[in-house]
C-alpha cells in the first residue's frame, strides 16, 4: 500500500447539514476524510465494514483489554441494522438514514459515518470531533501531541473499509 493508494482518502469539510457538522465550532476539533467506490453501497454494508476491518480490530482488541469494552463482529452487524445503539467504547448520539454519530463512554470524542450516492458508485465519509470536557476549555497537550497519529489513522481507517467493500464486490460476482 503506496502513498498513492492513500491519496484517494481526501479531507474535506463535513457536508452542510450532517451529524458531524454541529460540533464545527471553535473549541472543538473536526476532522472529516472521503473516499468514494466505484459501486453502490448501502450504509449497513459500510457500517459493518468499517468495523470489522483488521485495523479496526485492533482497535477493538486494545479496548476489550485497557477499557474493559468487549465487542464481536455481531454487535457490529446489529449496529450497522439499526438493532443495537451500544457498541464497544459507543453509544449512537444520533442516527437518520445514511449516517450516524457515536459518542465515546468519556463523553470527549464523537466518530461518524456518512455515505452519498455518487455517480460512479458512493462517497464514503469518515469524521471525529474532539470535545473540550468544558465548554471554552481548550483540548488537552496529550490531543495536540497525537493529533498526527490520529489523521494518519483517520486516513488508515476509511481506506481499510474502501478496500473491503471492493474485495467483497469482486468475491460476490
Amino acid at each position: 500500500m503506496g502513498r498513492h493508494h492513500l491519496s484517494r482518502v481526501k479531507k474535506c469539510l463535513p457536508p452542510k447539514n450532517s451529524l458531524l457538522e454541529k460540533y464545527s465550532v471553535q473549541g472543538n476539533y473536526v476532522d472529516c476524510y472521503v473516499a468514494t467506490i466505484d459501486k453502490q453501497v448501502s450504509f449497513s454494508e459500510y457500517v459493518f465494514a468499517f468495523y470489522t476491518t483488521w485495523l479496526f480490530k485492533m482497535e477493538r482488541l486494545i479496548l476489550k483489554w485497557l477499557a474493559n469494552k468487549p465487542s464481536t463482529d455481531l454487535q457490529a452487524r446489529q449496529l450497522s441494522n439499526h438493532e443495537i445503539n451500544h457498541f464497544a467504547a459507543w453509544t449512537v448520539e444520533a442516527r437518520i438514514e445514511n449516517e450516524f454519530l457515536v459518542c465515546d463512554f468519556a463523553s470527549s470524542t464523537r466518530s461518524w459515518l456518512m455515505i452519498e450516492k455518487a455517480e460512479a458508485g458512493t462517497k464514503l465519509y469518515f469524521g471525529s470531533a474532539v470535545v473540550p470536557k468544558k465548554s471554552g476549555a481548550e483540548l488537552g497537550q496529550i490531543f495536540v501531541l497525537l493529533l498526527g497519529f490520529h489523521q494518519m489513522y483517520s486516513i488508515l481507517l476509511l481506506y481499510f473499509a474502501k478496500q473491503k467493500l471492493s474485495r467483497e464486490n469482486k468475491t460476490s460476482r
